[in-house]
């Protein structure tokens, strides 16, 4: 379970966020492209992009359902 105290600054505010444990799989990028985003640099994902309708939310949660390591939360602010 992802924990919101691990999360990456880059992530913007919101209930969903990426934290520390991301191992840069690309997963929710592909499920979600539109949210996150790869930080080439650090090799680790972030939320670029809030959810603001229902279809987005459902996309993002599939994101959320893809991270093999389940680093992406949705409990955030």
């Amino acid at each position: 379970m992802a924990d919101k105290s691990a999360k990456w600054d880059l992530n913007v505010s919101g209930k969903f966020y990426v934290d520390d444990q991301c191992i840069a799989c690309d997963a929710c990028i592909m499920e979600a492209e539109d949210f996150f985003e790869m930080n080439d640099d650090d090799g680790h994902a972030f939320v670029k992009k809030q959810p603001s309708n229902d279809e987005e939310l459902e996309l993002c949660n599939s994101a959320l359902e893809a991270c093999p390591v389940e680093a992406i939360g949705a409990d955030g602010e």
